[in-house]
């Protein structure tokens, strides 16, 4: 005659009837192996060693199973937090070293862009007004020198020399940096 799980269950606890234990495993393992072989990404070999360890576990446990939930799900309860158990424990470790690498370099970075707008940005306070208009309109809007030249209201020649001289200027005031760059 087949029990239904709670009779199988009171067998295997207050009898010891490893019979009754076994025949809870043949009716839930196939289903147990499969819903595992999902969990691990498809390795039979791992869902078939958790799916063991879970009986192992209910095995032992069965004494506490209060009966709240069915069996089926106390088990399934116990399979998964074998499978999660394992991933946390197979993880791969963070290097909080080479993250913390990371962010130092990034910070050194933000900080040398900061340093380098406000050099360029005192280098640019250095040229006369025209030729930060100039070098404003050509290099930074990119207009040509003659559409520069049409906006300014000055002729194409005198726009040329002011470009010519504010970039010599600012190549002068931002060598420094030009040299990081170069040997960086």
């Amino acid at each position: 005659m087949d029990l239904d799980d709670e009779g199988l269950i009171r067998r295997a606890v207050e009898d010891g009837d490893q019979r009754a234990y076994a025949q809870l495993v043949r009716r839930y393992q196939s289903q147990l192996r499969f819903s595992l072989r999902q969990l691990c990404g498809g390795d039979q070999g791992l869902a078939d060693d958790m799916a063991q360890e879970a009986f192992i576990k209910a095995y032992k446990a069965l004494p506490a199973f209060r009966g709240d939930a069915r069996f089926s799900t106390w088990l399934y309860r116990i399979a998964y937090n074998l499978v999660m158990s394992h991933k946390r424990k197979n993880a791969p470790e963070v290097d909080q070293e080479a993250v913390d690498k990371a962010q130092a370099e990034e910070r050194v970075e933000e900080a040398q862009q900061l340093v380098m707008a406000r050099d360029l940005d005192s280098a640019m306070e250095s040229l006369s007004d025209v030729q930060r208009q100039a070098i404003h309109l050509c290099l930074q809007r990119g207009f040509s020198h003659e559409e520069t030249a049409n906006i300014m209201k000055l002729p194409l020649g005198t726009v040329k020399s002011h470009i010519n001289r504010a970039r010599a200027k600012l190549r002068s005031l931002l060598q420094p940096w030009r040299e990081e760059v170069v040997n960086g």
